[in-house]
């Protein structure tokens, strides 16, 4: 789990900031609005995505629980956001204005050095998800984030699946078929369930057998 910078700011700094819920599916900002705050993902997930002239949706981020997100806007001469900021769950977000944000990185060394981290992480981040959708072949992309996860992902349908990798629903599902047929093993679990033999096995294979083409899928 990524860290929280939050729990580096002391109680006067904590009072300065902003908080909103959001409810499953609302949309925090819609395309082409001003950024005027860094936020932070304290619980919940978010996703920001657009769509193409045809319809498709492109998810451009999945924004995990302390996750940060408009530090590459809000100081930027262009500060507005490119997608629509969505609710997958409900949603708890800290937010940051520029003036404080500003203040902290100047007074709080620690806060200074856990933000830089994080912005160094998400510059990362970008660079693998253009890397990702370099790939023009399909079966490449999808091995290529599974690598990217560390042979592990989690995912809530595979309609949001398709959309984080750019492809079709359809596309996706036969590729999944295609790859289980090759003799990659995709083991499946259900992360709603206690059950959690699918990881274990999934992690003794890896550690005994790590040549094999075997991943989790949740």
């Amino acid at each position: 789990m990524k860290e929280n910078i939050l729990e580096l700011l002391n109680n006067v700094e904590k009072n300065k900031l902003t908080y909103k819920k959001l409810l499953k599916d609302e949309i925090l900002f819609h395309e082409g609005d001003k950024c005027n705050n860094v936020g932070i993902l304290i619980s919940g997930e978010l996703i920001i995505s657009s769509y193409t002239f045809n319809g498709h949706e492109i998810v451009f981020n999945d924004i995990k629980e302390n996750d940060i997100f408009g530090n590459n806007l809000i100081f930027s001469s262009y500060p507005f956001y490119k997608g629509n900021l969505i609710a997958k769950k409900d949603s708890l977000i800290a937010f940051i204005n520029e003036s404080l944000l500003i203040e902290l990185l100047s007074s709080n060394n620690l806060f200074l050095k856990a933000y830089l981290r994080l912005q160094s992480d998400n510059a990362k981040s970008l660079n693998d998800k253009i890397k990702l959708l370099s790939f023009k072949n399909i079966e490449e992309r999808f091995i290529y984030y599974l690598y990217l996860n560390n042979n592990e992902i989690t995912f809530s349908s595979i309609t949001n699946l398709a959309s984080l990798l750019n492809i079709e629903r359809e596309t996706l599902s036969r590729l999944i078929s295609k790859l289980i047929n090759k003799k990659l093993y995709l083991i499946c679990e259900d992360p709603n369930e206690a059950r959690d033999n699918g990881y274990h096995l999934f992690k003794y294979i890896r550690l005994n057998y790590p040549k094999d083409n075997f991943y989790l899928i949740r």
